[in-house]
């Protein structure tokens, strides 16, 4: 990846990770499902009549807001509904970088390099230290929920990246959202109840509004605009690593805004999880035979 792409995908990482934080504050008393089902509305609508139709068939299209979409963030509140706290969930749904490698070098050839695997299993050994140091019981339903959610976000990215809509990374972005909110309000029917459905909705205040407004543009039109830009002229092994950044973000914003202090393992995991990225994206390498150098310089 070039430096400018590096840079993106680091600040993909960054707005997907305060999301987190902006949800929880303005969801209040609207089931999440129903609050997806919104989000996904304003995503579609009206951009798809001011955004171009992507360069693909539709059936790539509705695959990608199937998988990318409709099943990541379905399987993952309907998770968060069966128990599985939001925190832990975000951690859980960064198996999908470990799964998107392994599914592109099956499905697509992209063998990773030493240095991107080493980064992404160092990645990953974080996210279970971060996870360990958080505690608590999870019901193995939810746990296994939201596995499917990373497994589908991954099927997601590897379709995205086997489409190679060079430059239509916003028009994916729109035109996949599609498929999206009517499965997730019938779905918030099925297990919110419409009594809650009918709260949710009278409960929708400027809370709501300003996270919606959010999770639309920055998270969905922006985040994945540059993210699925990213996976067409990127091998996935060196895009989705980046997001296990995301939560060392959501941990670093909720400290300040939310007081949730960090304990001794979730920093440790967070630093492990930064490392592994800068490893797999070769950052380290990089500037090592500089640093050589700049020593073999001074010794003279």
């Amino acid at each position: 990846m070039s430096r400018r792409d590096s840079l993106l995908a680091a600040l993909v990482a960054s707005v997907w990770g305060f999301n987190f934080v902006v949800i929880d504050w303005g969801m209040g008393g609207v089931p999440p499902l129903l609050f997806a089902a919104i989000r996904f509305t304003f995503v579609a609508l009206p951009a798809c009549f001011l955004v171009p139709r992507p360069q693909a068939r539709w059936r790539t299209v509705a695959a990608v807001g199937i998988f990318m979409s409709l099943g990541q963030f379905g399987f993952l509140y309907a998770s968060m509904h069966a128990g599985m706290p939001p925190g832990l969930a975000a951690l859980v749904l960064q198996a999908q970088v470990v799964l998107t490698v392994v599914l592109a070098a099956g499905a697509l050839r992209e063998r990773p390099s030493v240095a991107q695997m080493a980064g992404v299993l160092l990645g990953a050994l974080g996210l279970l230290i971060v996870g360990w140091g958080r505690g608590g019981h999870v019901p193995a339903g939810a746990l296994l929920l939201c596995l499917a959610a990373a497994v589908s976000w991954a099927i997601g990215n590897v379709v995205s990246r086997a489409a190679r809509i060079s430059g239509g990374g916003l028009s994916l972005t729109v035109w996949s959202a599609l498929v999206v909110p009517v499965p997730l309000l019938a779905l918030s029917l099925v297990l919110d109840g419409p009594h809650a459905v009918g709260e949710g909705l009278q409960a929708f205040g400027w809370h709501a509004v300003l996270s919606t407004v959010y999770t639309t543009v920055l998270a969905s039109l922006v985040g994945y605009g540059i993210f699925n830009t990213l996976l067409a002229r990127n091998p996935s092994s060196a895009v989705v690593p980046w997001v296990l950044l995301a939560p060392v973000v959501a941990a670093a914003t909720a400290w300040p805004l939310r007081g949730e202090v960090p304990n001794g393992a979730e920093l440790a995991g967070g630093a492990l999880l930064i490392l592994g990225v800068l490893i797999a994206q070769g950052v380290l390498r990089r500037h090592a035979p500089r640093a050589v150098v700049a020593r073999a310089e001074v010794s003279r």
